[in-house]
């Protein structure tokens, strides 16, 4: 089947870098990680993923994150989980 059809849609540009990057790592093109997006939205005839509110909690963990407050940081998966008292 011939690709002809063409989505445009604007981001933030720094969304845009973000998620490119990240699909580089994973050795997709944008173009992949869009076709692979829509074609589990057809499979599950549904978004692929949960969509929810974050509740206080979360949003203030991802602030920090974002900010690079409250970071733990581990050695390895041995060090995370004696942190994490595991």
């Amino acid at each position: 089947m011939s690709k002809t059809a063409t989505i445009r849609a604007r981001v933030e540009p720094k969304l845009k870098n973000k998620a490119e990057h990240v699909f580089s790592k994973l050795g997709l093109t944008t173009t992949q990680a869009i076709t692979l997006f829509y074609k589990q939205v057809e499979l599950r005839n549904g978004l692929p993923f949960e969509v929810a509110i974050p509740n206080i909690i979360t949003r203030r963990t991802f602030e920090n994150t974002e900010a690079d407050r409250s970071l733990v940081i581990c050695e390895n998966a041995d060090d995370m989980f004696s942190k994490l008292g595991i």
